[in-house]
C-alpha cells in the first residue's frame, strides 16, 4: 500500500494570521506615525519551516527607504506585540518587504499602450 501523502498549507495559514495580526498591529500602536499609517500590508510568505515570514507591504509615499528603514526599525518591537497576540508556542521572525508590483503593471500597460 503506498504511502498517504499530505499536503499541508500550515506555512500559508500562519502567514495569512501573521499579516492580519501585525496590520492590526501598525494600525493600533503606530497608526499616528506618518510614515507607517501609509502602509498597507498586500501578502505573506512564510519560509524557514515557520521560521520566517516575510511581508509585503505597498506605500503611496515616494520614499521608499525610508519606509524601509522605519518598518525595521520597529520590527522588533511589532514582533514582541505579534508575540502577546499569537496563540502559539513559537512566534516567527518578520521582515517587511515592498511590493512593486503595482508599479511594474502601470509600466507593462504604458509600453502596450506605446504600441498602438
Amino acid at each position: 500500500m503506498p504511502k498517504k501523502q499530505f499536503n499541508s498549507n500550515r506555512g500559508e495559514r500562519v502567514a495569512s494570521k501573521v499579516q492580519t495580526l501585525v496590520a492590526e498591529i501598525l494600525r493600533d500602536i503606530y497608526g499616528d506615525d506618518s510614515i507607517v499609517s501609509g502602509v498597507s500590508l498586500v501578502g505573506a510568505d512564510s519560509h524557514g519551516g515557520l521560521q520566517f515570514v516575510r511581508l509585503f507591504y505597498y506605500t503611496r509615499n515616494p520614499d521608499i527607504p525610508a519606509v524601509q528603514k522605519k518598518l525595521d526599525d520597529i520590527t522588533r518591537s511589532v514582533r514582541f506585540e505579534l508575540a502577546a497576540r499569537m496563540n502559539q508556542k513559537y512566534v516567527p521572525d518578520i521582515r517587511f518587504a515592498y511590493d512593486d508590483t503595482l508599479e511594474r503593471a502601470a509600466r507593462i500597460d504604458e509600453l502596450l499602450n506605446n504600441l498602438k
